[in-house]
């Protein structure tokens, strides 16, 4: 039974997750690299395991989320779709489990905001782990001066954490901005899509998608 840790010290793996990467550094784009699939994938497992969905579940999804930009290597547009099928490919190669391909699949593609959807709890759940990714450190450009709204956006958020509450009922999007860098607005213009599609994913899990900007309620 292929294990998280088996995908994670996967040399073929790491190789494509690197030169994914390496594409979106000569985009511009901020960090996609094993810092934020690591961090995906331990977030999509908590939101399951606190849940209380199955073991082999929550192994599930920490493999989709340490799969899911590995589309980058192909390209930036579709990365979603190309990195399922990449993803289909290597996991097959590994003699996983056909029904278990399926659902790590499904939440691959569907990771996206452009085209996905919380078709799955496994997609639902990976959903909410990446799009609640954002921090300081995912900014790679040096010059404050030159940054693009993702780059303000990214460099503004001091803190930022996602917690389900005790009774199971809410998933709240905790951040704290510094408005010296990005505005709350500036965060809007791009992240409107993204947490609509959050909240989707929340009604899927049977929660409450609420985001916080500044101990401001916002969503």
């Amino acid at each position: 039974m292929l294990t998280f840790e088996d995908v994670k010290r996967d040399a073929a793996i790491r190789t494509y997750i690197e030169k994914a990467d390496e594409s979106l550094i000569t985009l511009g784009y901020t960090e996609h690299s094993f810092a934020h699939v690591t961090l995906v994938a331990d977030t999509a497992a908590y939101i399951l395991a606190t849940l209380g969905h199955p073991a082999r579940e929550v192994e599930l999804v920490k493999i989709a989320g340490f799969l899911h930009d590995i589309g980058n290597l192909v390209n930036r547009v579709d990365h979603s779709q190309s990195g399922a099928v990449m993803a289909f490919r290597i996991l097959d190669n590994l003699h996983c489990d056909p029904a278990e391909i399926a659902e790590i699949v499904t939440a691959i593609g569907n990771h996206d905001e452009g085209t996905g959807q919380p078709v799955s709890d496994i997609a639902a759940a990976l959903i909410l782990a990446d799009k609640s990714d954002v921090r300081r450190s995912r900014v790679r450009n040096t010059d404050p001066q030159s940054f693009d709204i993702h780059d303000r956006v990214n460099y503004s958020a001091k803190k930022s954490t996602l917690k389900i509450n005790e009774e199971h009922t809410l998933i709240k999007l905790k951040l704290t901005v510094d408005t010296k860098y990005g505005s709350v607005m500036d965060y809007f213009e791009i992240f409107m899509q993204r947490m609509l599609l959050c909240r989707k994913a929340a009604e899927r899990l049977g929660l409450q998608f609420k985001l916080m900007i500044n101990e401001q309620q916002l969503i």
